[in-house]
C-alpha cells in the first residue's frame, strides 16, 4: 500500500511530426514507468494558401488524452521545433500554423544573408542553415495581412500550453531553434533582431524547463474531467531536448541520435561551437537542460522510409525490413541530409534519380530502396558523429540511439557498424520520459540530470549492438558521396 502512495503520475503531451500522444509517467523511488493514454494522428492539410498544421485537431487530441490520463500531478507539453502560431491583440489565433515543409521560405535565406551574412548569423546564433528556421519564416511572412495583425508569436508547445492555461510564455530550448537566441547568453540576440528588423516584442517572456506555466483553465478541467488545481510545467519543450535529457548515458563521453521522422545526431556540450568550420559542416547549437548545448546535425531521418511506405500503399513494415536485411549492403547510398528530399511525394523515384545521377546501381524493388535508405541513414549517422567529435574536440565511446528508430534493429546494427562504436538503443519514448522527468524534478522527486539518466538506465529496456566488420566499406561509400 505504501508503494502506491510513493508514486506520482504526470501527463506528458508529446507531439511529433506524424503523430501526437499523451503519455502517463509514474515516478517514485527507483521507479519510472510510462504508459500511453491516447495516441492520435498529426495530419497536415494542404490548403490554397499552402501546407498547414491542423492545430485544432491536435488540441482536441490533447484534451482527449488528458481525459484518458486520469488524475495527474502536472502536465507538460513538448513538440517539434520552429513552427508557431500568430495571435491577434485579443489573443485569438490568426489561422492554422504554417508547416515547416511549406514552400514559402524558398529564396528567403539569400535575402536575409544580403543584410546579415550567413557567417555572421552563425557566429551570433550558432544555428545551422535550414530553410524553415523560424527567422526565415518571419521574413517570409512580412507584408501579409496576417502578420500585420499579429501581436504575439507562440511556438507550437507554447501555443497549446496557452490554450490549456490562458498564460503565455516562450520556453527556452524551443526558442533556441528560432535563430534569434544567443547560445552563449541563453537569451535573445538583439543584435540579429535589430539588423533584420524583427520585433522581439512578438515573443512572450522566456521560460526555462521546470518553470511553472500556469494551471489548467476551469473549462479544460470540465472538459477533461480532471479535478483542479492541476499545474502545467514548462518542460524542455523541443522534443529533441526532452529526448536528450532521457539519454541513459553514464558519463559525458557519448554521442546521441534521436531517431524518428528526423535523425538528430550529435553531442551534449557545455558551450557552443561557433567556428566557421562548424558552420560549413552545418552543425547547430541548440539549448538543452541545465545549461547544456545540443551540438548536432539534422539528417532527413526515417521520413525517407515513411514517404516510400506511403507511396507503396503501406505494406507490412516488419516484412519489408526482413527483406531489406537480405539485400547486399552499400550497393547504393544517397545523401540523407540533402534538402532535395525535404518535400513530400514521389520519394522512391527521387531516391532512384539520385542514385542514377551519381552513377550507382538504381534500387528497384521496395526492399532494395529500403536497404538504400537504411544504409544511407547509417552512413549519415557515421559522418555526423565523427564530424561532431572532431569539431568539438569531444571524443566518445558509445552512441545512444533513442526514439522511434530504436524499433528498427537493422538500422541500429548498421549504425554501430558504420560508426565503429557500440550502439545502445532505447528508450523508444525518450521525449515523453524527458518531459515527465522534468516535471517530477520540478516537484522534487528526482535529482540532477545525471540522476535522471541513472533512473532511465535502471528502469527502461535497452538493447546493445556491437559493431561488426571493419569500417573500410563505409569509408568507401562515404567517398562515393563526396565524389558526386
Amino acid at each position: 500500500m505504501s508503494a502506491a502512495v510513493d508514486v506520482t503520475s504526470y501527463a506528458a503531451v508529446d507531439l511529433g511530426a506524424s503523430s501526437g500522444r499523451v503519455m502517463v509517467g509514474r515516478v517514485g523511488p527507483g521507479r519510472l514507468e510510462l504508459t500511453e493514454a491516447h495516441r492520435f494522428r498529426n495530419r497536415p492539410v494542404r490548403t490554397p494558401d499552402g501546407l498547414r498544421w491542423d492545430v485544432l485537431a491536435l488540441y482536441a487530441g490533447v484534451l482527449d488524452g488528458l481525459r484518458a490520463a486520469g488524475p495527474v500531478a502536472s502536465v507538460g507539453v513538448d513538440s517539434w521545433a520552429v513552427d508557431h502560431g500568430l495571435l491577434d491583440a485579443d489573443g485569438a489565433l490568426l489561422g492554422n500554423p504554417v508547416h515547416y515543409r511549406d514552400a514559402r521560405t524558398e529564396g528567403v535565406p539569400e535575402k536575409v544573408w544580403a543584410t546579415l551574412p550567413a557567417g555572421e548569423l552563425y557566429a551570433a546564433t550558432g544555428l545551422q542553415y535550414a530553410p524553415f528556421n523560424t527567422l526565415y519564416q518571419l521574413v517570409a511572412a512580412r507584408g501579409t495581412a496576417q502578420f500585420a495583425a499579429a501581436r504575439r508569436l507562440l511556438l507550437i508547445p507554447d501555443l497549446l500550453t496557452y490554450w490549456l492555461t490562458g498564460e503565455q510564455g516562450t520556453e527556452l530550448t524551443n526558442a533556441s531553434t528560432t535563430q534569434l537566441i544567443d547560445p552563449r547568453t541563453r537569451d535573445w540576440s538583439r543584435q540579429v533582431a535589430d539588423r533584420l528588423g524583427i520585433d522581439l516584442g512578438l515573443f512572450a517572456p522566456l521560460r526555462r524547463p521546470g518553470d511553472p506555466a500556469g494551471l489548467l483553465r476551469p473549462e479544460v478541467l470540465e472538459e477533461t474531467g480532471l479535478s483542479g488545481p492541476v499545474p502545467v510545467t514548462a518542460v524542455a519543450s523541443h522534443d529533441t531536448a526532452s529526448a536528450v535529457a532521457a539519454v541513459p548515458a553514464s558519463d559525458e563521453r557519448f554521442a546521441y541520435i534521436c531517431t524518428g521522422t528526423w535523425s538528430l545526431a550529435g553531442l551534449e556540450l557545455t558551450a557552443p561551437v561557433l567556428s566557421e568550420e562548424s558552420r560549413a559542416a552545418n552543425f547547430t547549437n541548440e539549448l538543452g537542460l541545465d545549461g547544456t548545448v545540443r551540438y548536432l546535425r539534422n539528417i532527413m531521418g526515417l521520413w525517407l522510409l515513411q514517404e516510400c511506405v506511403r507511396d507503396w500503399g503501406d505494406p507490412d513494415l516488419g516484412g519489408l525490413l526482413t527483406e531489406a536485411a537480405r539485400v547486399p549492403g552499400l550497393r547504393s547510398v544517397v545523401d540523407a541530409g540533402d534538402a532535395s528530399f525535404l518535400a513530400p511525394g514521389r520519394m522512391p523515384e527521387r531516391i532512384a534519380e539520385a542514385c542514377r545521377a551519381s552513377g550507382q546501381p538504381v534500387p528497384e524493388s521496395p526492399a532494395e530502396v529500403t536497404r538504400c535508405i537504411l544504409d544511407s541513414l547509417a552512413l549519415a549517422h557515421r559522418r555526423a558523429v565523427a564530424d561532431a567529435q572532431r569539431l568539438a574536440g569531444h571524443p566518445v565511446d558509445v552512441v545512444h540511439v533513442v526514439g522511434g528508430g530504436t524499433r528498427n534493429a537493422l538500422l541500429c546494427q548498421l549504425t554501430a557498424d558504420a560508426c565503429g562504436l557500440p550502439v545502445v538503443a532505447g528508450p523508444t519514448e525518450a521525449a515523453a520520459l524527458g518531459n515527465v522527468l522534468v516535471q517530477a524534478r520540478a516537484q522534487g522527486l528526482v535529482g540532477d540530470l545525471a540522476g535522471m539518466r541513472r533512473l532511465v538506465s535502471r528502469t527502461q529496456s535497452l538493447t546493445r549492438y556491437e559493431p561488426t566488420g571493419d569500417t573500410a566499406r563505409w569509408r568507401a561509400a562515404e567517398a562515393r558521396l563526396a565524389d558526386r
